[in-house]
């Protein structure tokens, strides 16, 4: 017996070496590095620089071979955040290219490696281990509300005082004037910053990032990897190059992959004289719009959902699906939240279609002044375009979910809905003899669509609020659900009101 516990020492082991202990008093010295060049106020290069040096070698030396890659990740991502708040409150102590090349690179290469070694090693498959556990990810996380408020801040910021994040916009106002020659400097703009391309740049470059870990995540699912590289596709070359070549050269940003009712103000009788009065390429913006508006959006839904546009083209989704999805599954699946969303996703629908009809008649008979007309736009775009959209839309990811937006104020949406449900051959059908209620599907659906209540009763699911996304399909362990396209005959539609449950349509399929 004793030779069981002869190699066994009772005092405690300490696992940190001297190499350990090197790394983290170099990490020291570069975080010392860094105060003192915040606090310098002549020649901060000189820290800036050493603390870069010190934080890297440090985190070289701390780091074990088998975790070098996670640790060398962080530690890039760490400085890229340093820069970005250099940039923050010290925009003119160093050169801005310098820092601005710095942050961005350091971040997305750090973010870049993370992501590449978290979700390439071993067997292709979905990973979600831990997602409800960690404080980032997790229902009312620590982590989660700080990244809540430092998003929603940054949107308050944005769009009311964009001169508080001025040494953002001269971070990539470099990168502004070699890509389209122009500058979103005061001097450029009439006295005041443009913070337009610096949101179009993160939005894209959170996309694309975040796209990438979604690809490498559900890499053996060629669905996902077609709708994700769709919506990365729109986002890159409708929704940044197309409108920032425009801006360029004078020309009116246009939007050809939003349309009425999302893009709401299009069909304002101001927008309209705006378009009608330029060039070829506004008045063909203006066709364009009503073509898809009130052609293709019902051809295109009949045939494929909502899907079509949700999930494969619309830059609110793109993020949502991207960036959006590690926080998937904090959708509210309770009754209550889908009367919530049913009564305030149509009343936004209403509300714009009654505003926008109210100032066509206005332009034809005179019903209001000026100033009442421009209560109308400047309300509905301060409530709903910009609060609603963007403060609550993105800045509440972690706490409600990626679809916030998208499920209870997108009138886009609420219009495609209609469509699905009663016009539409989409649907998801079930074979409910192979479910075993893992509840994975209604987990991870980001609209709230409690998914394996279909599926254990063997109900096709026709939801409006069904974005086609497929991801209920992709982690279902035994392939009850499939995404199809058929016949309108026979599709199966329930409704769920708060004291009964309505079946429209029993007949069978075929």
């Amino acid at each position: 017996m004793s030779s069981l516990y002869e190699n066994i020492s009772l005092t405690p082991h300490n696992s940190m070496g001297k190499k350990e202990r090197a790394g983290l008093t170099l990490m020291a010295l570069g975080l010392l590095a860094f105060l003192l060049s915040f606090i310098t106020f002549a020649g901060p290069a000189m820290p800036f620089l050493s603390g870069i040096f010190f934080t890297v070698a440090g985190g070289v030396v701390y780091s074990r071979k088998e975790s070098r890659w996670s640790t060398g990740s962080m530690l890039l991502i760490f400085l890229g955040l340093i820069s970005f708040l250099f940039l923050i409150f010290r925009p003119s102590a160093l050169s801005p290219l310098l820092i601005s090349l710095f942050s961005f690179a350091f971040f997305v290469l750090g973010a870049a490696i993370y992501i590449f070694f978290r979700f390439r090693k071993g067997e292709a498959g979905i990973r979600n281990n831990g997602i409800t556990f960690s404080p980032l990810t997790r229902k009312n996380g620590a982590l989660a509300w700080v990244l809540a408020v430092v998003i929603t801040g940054f949107y308050i910021m944005l769009y009311w005082f964009p001169e508080q994040i001025h040494g953002l916009i001269l971070a990539v106002d470099p990168i502004y004037g070699a890509l389209f020659g122009k500058s979103g400097l005061p001097e450029s703009n009439g006295g005041h910053y443009n913070p337009w391309f610096l949101y179009g740049f993160l939005y894209t470059v959170a996309v694309l990032l975040m796209g990438s870990r979604f690809m490498l995540k559900y890499r053996h699912n060629r669905y996902q990897l077609l709708r994700t590289a769709s919506v990365m596709f729109f986002q890159v070359v409708f929704a940044f190059f197309i409108p920032n070549v425009l801006a360029a050269l004078n020309h009116q940003e246009l939007y050809f992959h939003y349309f009425w009712p999302l893009d709401y103000d299009v069909l304002f009788p101001s927008s309209i004289d705006t378009l009608m009065s330029g060039d070829s390429l506004s008045h063909f913006f203006f066709w364009w719009t009503l073509a898809i508006s009130f052609l293709a959006v019902p051809v295109l839904t009949y045939y494929f959902g909502k899907r079509w546009y949700c999930s494969w083209v619309c830059g609110c989704g793109g993020l949502a699906e991207t960036a959006g999805d590690p926080f998937r599954h904090l959708s509210d699946k309770s009754l209550n939240a889908w009367q919530i969303e049913r009564k305030l996703i149509y009343l936004v629908l209403v509300l714009i279609t009654a505003i926008t009809a109210l100032l066509l008649l206005d332009r034809s008979f005179d019903l209001f002044n000026e100033s009442t007309s421009l209560a109308f736009r400047k309300g509905y775009g301060f409530v709903i375009g910009t609060v609603f959209s963007g403060v609550i839309g993105v800045g509440f990811y972690p706490i409600m979910g990626s679809r916030v937006w998208c499920r209870f104020g997108c009138p886009q949406a609420a219009i495609l809905g209609i469509l699905q449900k009663y016009f539409s051959r989409f649907r998801i059908s079930t074979n409910g003899g192979q479910c075993i209620s893992c509840g994975n599907c209604s987990t991870y659906c980001e609209m709230g669509i409690d998914v394996k209540w279909y599926a254990q009763r063997e109900q096709n699911i026709v939801r409006a609020s069904c974005v086609g996304c497929g991801i209920c399909s992709a982690v279902c362990p035994r392939g009850v659900l499939k995404l199809e396209n058929g016949p309108l005959k026979g599709k199966t539609a329930i409704q769920i009101n708060r004291n009964e449950v309505k079946i429209l349509d029993e007949e069978p399929i075929g």
